[in-house]
């Protein structure tokens, strides 16, 4: 185990109403007071990744003393670098011990002295998984699975894990509601639903209080638009800061509920201190609760990088072929959240997109440059 230390005029966007909202209530402030009245040792896996590394700067702010795993084939050093820079030296104690959660000794030596377990590590993406299903299996189900029975050996009570809104598969119905799922659409998507289901077995046979969270296309900074299964949000900001083409597959309309990270955090932390009897045994969806089409999307981030380099007001999409494995659209119902856990997003996609451009606009509008399309 090793410490590691002028813009152009706006166009007009017409995003579908926002689902299951409220305003910021005082839920999560209570939750990090409370947290640093009484500091605890968290287990963040994945902790080098993106949505990993926001939780470990926000449990380091507020004086928790963390380990990360992570065995960093998608994560990066540098996150972890960026965190400590951030938090500066007097905030709360981080190590990493570097190791894969397919080897169970590795989370059985990640789990000494921990107190609540973030579950984050996971082989992303449906393309990936799509070329990949048995790496994919390995890592988010036979992996978690490693996570959950090392969590039981330390007699760790509470597990927070990651899943996905791509258990919702063909299930057409909107705003998308926990207890309405359809047909898994790719391996990713059915590995996500085996997660769930081993964490309801495991909470009835040995009774650990297992929380799952359902991402929604999550955005943010240290998102990586490098590679061929990068999020379309950080892809798209690096592309218009190069002035590259913008390739969108299908018509547009497809849409999603982008979700800020900051948003994501405050889920994670609430479902970690929540002492609602509730909320163990339960899924949430993690979401804003509006949805976005990716023409709007487009408009959005080319308005922010626009602020940037007023040339790529110009910038124009092209349409490829609709991409298999993809769902059409896509709209949490985030009202068990708010209910159960007291969650209240703070950013709204656009706010989100505008904390996101100025990190994109220092640290990676300079990569090669490149075509290749996406889609989230």
């Amino acid at each position: 185990m090793d410490d590691v230390i002028p813009a152009p005029p706006p166009p007009a966007i017409h995003m579908f109403p926002a689902m299951g909202l409220a305003p910021a209530a005082p839920r999560y402030p209570q939750a990090l007071a409370a947290m640093r009245s009484s500091p605890r040792r968290w287990l963040v896996t994945g902790g080098a990744g993106f949505i990993g590394s926001h939780l470990v700067e926000a449990l380091l702010r507020n004086g928790q003393e963390v380990v990360v795993l992570d065995d960093f084939s998608t994560g990066h050093a540098g996150n972890l670098e960026d965190v400590r820079r951030l938090v500066g030296p007097d905030a709360g104690q981080l190590a990493v011990v570097t190791g894969d959660i397919r080897d169970a000794s590795a989370c059985r030596r990640a789990m000494d002295g921990v107190d609540v377990v973030l579950h984050q590590a996971a082989l992303g993406s449906v393309p990936r998984s799509l070329e990949r299903p048995l790496a994919t299996h390995e890592v988010n189900v036979t992996g978690f699975l490693n996570v959950l029975e090392a969590a039981r050996g330390a007699g760790i009570r509470r597990v927070v894990y990651a899943s996905s809104s791509s258990v919702y598969g063909d299930h057409a119905a909107l705003p998308k509601t926990e207890d309405a799922v359809g047909r898994p659409l790719s391996p990713y998507a059915a590995s996500k639903r085996c997660d769930e289901a081993y964490a309801a077995a495991f909470g009835r046979c040995f009774s650990l209080e297992l929380v799952g969270l359902r991402y929604f296309n999550v955005f943010g900074p240290r998102q990586d638009p490098a590679g061929p299964y990068a999020a379309v949000v950080p892809r798209w900001f690096a592309a218009l800061l190069r002035g590259d083409e913008i390739a969108i597959h299908g018509d547009g309309e497809t849409s999603r509920d982008f979700c800020y990270v900051a948003n994501v955090v405050q889920a994670n932390v609430l479902a970690a201190t929540t002492t609602n009897p509730a909320a163990p045994g339960q899924v949430f969806n993690v979401a804003f609760g509006a949805r976005t089409t990716l023409n709007e999307l487009f408009e959005l981030i080319r308005r922010e990088v626009a602020r940037l380099r007023p040339e790529a007001v110009h910038a124009r999409a092209a349409y490829r072929d609709f991409r298999p494995g993809d769902v059409r659209h896509s709209l949490a119902d985030v009202s068990r959240a708010r209910t159960v856990l007291g969650y209240a997003p703070t950013h709204s996609v656009e706010e989100g997109l505008r904390e996101a451009a100025r990190w994109y606009a220092t640290s990676h509008a300079p990569l090669a440059s490149t075509s290749r399309s996406v889609a989230p």
